[in-house]
């Protein structure tokens, strides 16, 4: 039986009836280069965002087991469009819901994890010679109910999909790669050939919107190479692997941005063991993840202290309603929301051995009149937050500090 292949073509590459044609096209090269093709595709580019804005002029707070059940039905047109464009071209060709190809998730809508899939069935149709088209995004409770996985989350399909074959993903997108910042900021950026699986990692949970940060996260725990590219070109896009076949680390890899970000403080909060915990427990318990965390020294003699995060845009509602109750439980003296604010970042795997580069991202900031409001690190990443008007500069001073 021929190599499978698990191929993911993302919402603008299958926008309408020609692109789609165009994407079966693609399909079929693999088909003749002796590969068993399972695709993997978005809704095309736009729906997903028309279908939650229809619920939103419904509901202003959708149930979201219902928002799941209309999300999920964007990529079932593109699944059967693509599925008729492929028989037309004299292929044999079935597709697949997430919930018909069995992926199993937990019941946390619309950002469900996947707990297993059928391999069975995938191997059967292989068997057969079938091209598979699944669609992303998508899959099931154990008990039937259909979940979605997130934005971005045809990503997490198609690397979910590669793990259970044992095989490669490509990742077929209308950008030619991972590239060191986002072009349409930075003119000069460049593409990147090769990068480990941290590195992307990190750039994805920071603002970098070529790949779903889970995505990324299961493909190196499950040791899934891939590689982004475009679906309309041929050029070699960027390999993501692991570290060790790195020939070079560079210090730093890129520069992303992220606007969607809402800083939150916690103002005068009584110094004592267990307060952080209390803030923080309420808030994960609503499924909302916090990002970046500061806490101030206490001031004696009332020993308070402050503590900001930051948050995504969308939880800001369920944040306000949270802190409402938490301020008043801890005798905190009250809470404030900064909502223009963003977040620019680097990363490097090369950070971990070369000192001074902090210094450098804060002084290329300064130099262009940049405050900083918050700042976080990690072995290979450096973050701070800064005013959103200030996002294009910051990201320009960046890149041209470090050359990338």
């Amino acid at each position: 039986m021929p190599e499978p292949i698990v191929l993911k073509f993302g919402g603008s590459s299958v926008a309408d009836a020609q692109k789609i044609k165009h994407v079966a096209k693609r399909v079929i090269e693999f088909k003749k280069r002796k590969f068993n093709p399972v695709v993997v595709v978005s809704a095309p580019g736009g729906t997903t965002d028309e279908l939650i804005k229809e619920a939103h002029a419904i509901s202003k707070r959708p149930h979201k087991r219902e928002l799941d059940m209309l999300l999920s039905t964007g990529e079932q047109k593109t699944i059967a469009l693509l599925s008729l464009a492929l028989w037309d071209m004299g292929h044999k060709v079935i597709s697949f819901t997430g919930h018909q190809i069995g992926i199993i998730t937990d019941e946390n809508f619309t950002s469900a994890r996947i707990k297993s899939i059928d391999r069975k069935k995938l191997k059967n149709y292989l068997r057969q010679n079938y091209i598979i088209v699944v669609a992303g995004f998508q899959g099931k409770t154990p008990a039937g109910e259909i979940t979605t996985l997130g934005r971005g989350g045809s990503d997490l399909t198609a690397i979910a999909l590669a793990a259970t074959l044992n095989t490669e993903c490509k990742i077929f997108t209308d950008v030619r790669g991972v590239f060191t910042a986002n072009p349409k900021i930075y003119k000069n950026a460049k593409k990147i050939d090769i990068m480990s699986f941290d590195e992307l990692l990190e750039m994805a949970s920071l603002g970098a919107s070529v790949m779903q940060a889970r995505a990324v996260e299961l493909a190196r725990n499950q040791g899934v190479k891939f590689e982004v590219a475009s679906t309309f070109s041929r050029e070699k896009g960027t390999i993501v692997c692991e570290e060790g076949k790195l020939l070079e680390k560079l210090v730093v890899r890129g520069v992303t941005e992220d606007c969607d970000q809402v800083k939150v403080s916690v103002i005068g909060v009584p110094d004592r063991p267990g307060i952080a915990a209390e803030i923080f427990e309420a808030i994960a318990k609503k499924d909302i993840s916090v990002d970046m965390i500061i806490q101030s020294a206490a001031k004696p003699p009332n020993a308070v202290n402050d503590i900001s995060f930051t948050v995504k845009k969308k939880d800001i509602e369920d944040v306000k309603q949270i802190l409402k109750k938490i301020v008043k439980k801890l005798k905190a003296k009250e809470f404030s929301i900064k909502e223009n604010v963003a977040k620019v970042s680097i990363v490097g795997s090369g950070m971990k051995t070369h000192s001074g580069v902090a210094s450098r991202m804060f002084r290329a900031l300064a130099k262009s009149k940049i405050n900083i409001e918050m700042i976080s690190t990690s072995e290979i990443k450096i973050s701070c937050v800064i005013d959103e008007k200030d996002v294009k500069k910051a990201v320009k001073a960046i890149a041209k500090e470090f050359k990338l």
